[in-house]
């Protein structure tokens, strides 16, 4: 109401999963203090946002917590109640439709979809998930895109390509996420003292801790002449201490007094140095690769130049891991769920520099660099 009173814009921003949170909270964080902003995540506690804008809607918890790469997340969701999740979900869309100036949904069709069928027109679409490598827009999504959206950001120039054919104010102007990388108070450098460094992204979902566990097996399977330096962002949803339970390792006292310091796993041998995933850009400065099984960090780090090792296990989806690949191609190098195949190709990389700089370069000419932040913003704000 002070907004409204005062005379300012009101912005809200809609996201749907963690990555697509941390994409939209960096693009609230550059908008001018002359726009009122609120965030409506649609799953999860929508911690990305926190110091940044105050959260509205219903909070909606899942089993997958959105994640579609795992066979089988759309019934688990459903056989635990997902459902229940979506009519306090489109009564509040309902509830404010027409309150805000400009409505932006940031991440994939669920957005789209909840906001049209609520009565929203206008959106500002910032399409996060299609890669346009793989899967294009299928007819229905476009004629809803072309119904709901005012203006669409896409990932890829045959994306928005596909849309602007049927009048949609369509727009390729780089890949936000380069844009949105967050980086905080943590010297990962300081922290180095071996030749190469990993860092580990496990996730931020169910499997998280058994990602990591692996993750750590892999690492323990080196010779001890051969381990890197190890850093590990933990997502705000992560429980360090289930992680350490599950991968046989203790945790150590934070001794700095940097805000994104999480302390040290440890287990006598292997050290792992713990950052906020508000820091996840300092620990990826410092480090050659990454271990990931993660969604948007893992593009964000390809991206950046660094090669990633990702398992694939019975459980996930084949069919969105393959699309993903196909935009990825050998910068990301695909294994089985087991440390051994795991530790093998970290000891394939760390021992061929040459090979880690071609794929560093593959990796940063298939995600594209930053730049779509700046074309958003100036779109929000025209």
């Amino acid at each position: 109401m002070e907004a409204e009173a005062s005379g300012r814009n009101r912005f809200l921003f809609i996201s749907n999963g963690h990555g697509e949170d941390a994409i939209a909270a960096a693009i609230v964080a550059r908008l001018p203090k002359t726009v009122s902003v609120e965030a409506y995540p649609m799953i999860g506690s929508g911690n990305a946002y926190a110091g940044i804008c105050p959260i509205v809607g219903p909070r909606a918890t899942l089993a997958s917590e959105g994640w579609r790469n795992v066979k089988g997340s759309l019934r688990r969701d459903i056989a635990t109640g997902g459902l229940g999740t979506v009519p306090p979900a489109l009564n509040f869309l309902r509830k404010v439709n027409g309150k805000y100036d400009r409505v932006v949904v940031v991440g994939d069709m669920v957005g789209v979809l909840a906001c049209y069928f609520t009565g929203h027109r206008g959106l500002t679409y910032l399409d996060v998930y299609k890669t346009g490598s793989a899967r294009l827009y299928s007819g229905p999504e476009r004629w809803t895109i072309k119904q709901a959206c005012k203006t669409v950001f896409c990932r890829a120039d045959n994306l928005a390509q596909s849309l602007e054919r049927i009048g949609v104010d369509a727009r390729s102007a780089g890949n936000v996420m380069m844009d949105a990388i967050p980086y905080g108070d943590y010297d990962a450098r300081a922290r180095r003292s071996r030749p190469l460094a990993v860092t580990l992204l496990p996730g931020s979902r169910a499997l998280t801790s058994e990602s990591f566990a692996l993750q750590v097996d892999a690492l323990r399977s080196l010779p001890a002449e051969l381990r890197p330096d190890v850093f590990l962002a933990v997502a705000g949803s992560v429980n360090v201490d289930e992680l350490a339970r599950e991968a046989g390792l203790k945790r150590t006292p934070m001794l700095s007094v940097e805000p994104a310091d999480l302390g040290e796993l440890s287990d006598g041998e292997l050290t792992i140095h713990m950052a906020r995933g508000s820091a996840m850009g300092n620990l990826l400065a410092a480090s050659d690769m990454v271990l990931s099984q993660a969604g948007t960090a893992t593009v964000q780090a390809l991206g950046l130049g660094k090669p990633a090792i990702t398992f694939v296990n019975a459980r996930d989806r084949r069919s969105r891991f393959t699309d993903e690949q196909m935009l990825f191609g050998e910068a990301r190098t695909v294994v089985t769920a087991d440390a051994p195949a795991i530790g093998a190709a970290l000891r394939a990389l760390l021992t061929n520099e040459e090979e880690r700089r071609r794929l560093a370069n593959i990796g940063r000419q298939r995600i594209g660099g930053p730049g779509a932040m700046h074309a958003i913003i100036d779109a929000l704000m025209g």
